[in-house]
């Protein structure tokens, strides 16, 4: 008998973890989705309230990863390995810190014209989340590891989208008559925004490692 299914057979009845990170996947869909609509909307008070309403869900995503540790601590047998359930945990959890960073960002800076290539990252980072939301909720029995790994291939592509999406923007960002201190701010947001697809990216590596070991 392979370890991996030593360790399938020990897995905990209630599957605790396969239900935390469920709900920290269905937080994060919820987040993009908010930062999504905020983005897309004009007035900007109603806008500014969207953006500080994420602030909340980055709490909440907080609360949900450290029920994840103390059940790590409190567990001696897990679904996969601990090193895994550690990793991912905390790449789920940057992907709402740095959202999170993205929506202050706006705010502190004061942004109120919604560009184009502000708006290609929300769709690339909405795509990367639901397929990460997809995959993850494929774990609880890996019984689809094809849907499983062709999620992590989604989002590793979408990642290279956000990589060359972030060069083209800072390229008409220099190249604009904007003032320094707008294309300061821009800057800054669109490599905060490149930022949540490199953490989708890594999300989707632990997640990959996770099939190949147990599958």
């Amino acid at each position: 008998m392979g370890f991996g299914s030593f360790v399938k057979i020990f897995m905990p009845k209630d599957k605790v973890f396969y239900n935390l990170f469920e709900e920290v996947a269905n937080n994060l869909k919820e987040m993009s989705g908010i930062f999504t609509k905020a983005i897309n909307e004009k007035d900007i008070r109603v806008r500014a309230g969207m953006l500080k309403d994420l602030e909340e869900w980055e709490h909440k995503n907080d609360e949900i990863t450290h029920k994840i540790f103390i059940e790590l601590g409190s567990n001696f047998i897990t679904p996969f390995d601990r090193e895994d359930i550690h990793y991912l945990a905390t790449a789920l959890d940057d992907i709402a810190d740095y959202t999170w960073g993205a929506a202050k960002r706006m705010m502190n800076y004061n942004i109120e014209e919604i560009d184009d290539t502000t708006r290609e990252f929300a769709e690339i980072i909405g795509k990367a989340i639901n397929a990460l939301h997809k995959g993850i909720l494929e774990l609880r029995n890996m019984r689809d590891l094809r849907s499983i790994t062709e999620a992590c291939v989604t989002i590793n592509s979408l990642e290279n989208e956000g990589d060359d999406l972030l060069d083209r923007g800072m390229s008409a960002l220099f190249s604009s008559n904007n003032p320094p201190v707008e294309i300061i701010k821009k800057k800054d947001l669109y490599q905060m925004l490149e930022i949540v697809t490199d953490k989708c990216e890594d999300a989707a590596n632990v997640i990959e490692s996770i099939i190949i070991k147990y599958a």
